[in-house]
C-alpha cells in the first residue's frame, strides 16, 4: 500500500473481469472500463493493461507507442507509505512544457531532462531518501528513473540487467525485470 503501483486499482479491475468471465462473458472490456472509472480513477487502466496513455481523471485511455524492448527495469520500495491524498495535497502540476504523449513516444534517452513527475517536489521534501533512491538508480547507469505515480516506489530503465544495487535503509524490496 502507498507504493504506487495501483495494487488496490489492478484489484478492482481483476474482480471486475472475473465476475464477468464467470457470469456475462458478452460484456465487452469498454462497458467494463466505464464500470471500473466508476470505482477508481485509475481502476480502468488495469482492465486491457499495457501501453496506455490515460487521461482525465485517468479513466480516457489510448494506445501509446514506446519500444521497451531489451530494456530491463529496476523496482525499488523502500517500504514508505505515501498516501495519495498526500501525494495530491502537495503537488503543483506544471503544464508549461512539451506535450507528455510527445515526450513519452521521443527516445527514452531524453526522458531525463523532459519527462517529469510533479509528485516528486512534494514527496521527496518529506522523505529524501526517496530521491537518494533515485539519484542511486541513475548512478548504477539508468537511462530514465523516476517515482510511479504518486509514490512511493521507483524505478529506473536500464539498457541491461543491473547486478547489485543496496541502498542503506533497512527497508527495501528491489525487482530487477527484462522488458
Amino acid at each position: 500500500m502507498g507504493g504506487g503501483l495501483g495494487g488496490g486499482s489492478s484489484d478492482a479491475a481483476f474482480a471486475l473481469k472475473l465476475m464477468r468471465d464467470k457470469y456475462a462473458p458478452d460484456i465487452p472490456n469498454e462497458v467494463l472500463k466505464v464500470m471500473a472509472a466508476k470505482i477508481g480513477s485509475d481502476c480502468a487502466f488495469f482492465i486491457d493493461g499495457g501501453l496506455q496513455f490515460a487521461t482525465g481523471r485517468g479513466e480516457v485511455l489510448s494506445p501509446l507507442s514506446i519500444d521497451l524492448k531489451n530494456k530491463w527495469v529496476v523496482l525499488v520500495n523502500l517500504g514508505i507509505h505515501v498516501s495519495t491524498k498526500e501525494a495530491y495535497e502537495g503537488v503543483i502540476p506544471n503544464n508549461d512544457r512539451r506535450s507528455l504523449r510527445e515526450i513519452l513516444e521521443g527516445p527514452i534517452k531524453n526522458w531525463k531532462e523532459d519527462l517529469v513527475n510533479d509528485f516528486e517536489k512534494s514527496v521527496f521534501s518529506k522523505y529524501p531518501e526517496l530521491a537518494d533512491v533515485k539519484k542511486d538508480l541513475y548512478e548504477h547507469g539508468a537511462v530514465y528513473a523516476a517515482m510511479t505515480g504518486s509514490g512511493s516506489t521507483l524505478f529506473g530503465i536500464f539498457e541491461s540487467e543491473v547486478q547489485f544495487i543496496k541502498w542503506s535503509h533497512p527497508v527495501f524490496y528491489e525487482m530487477n525485470l527484462k522488458l
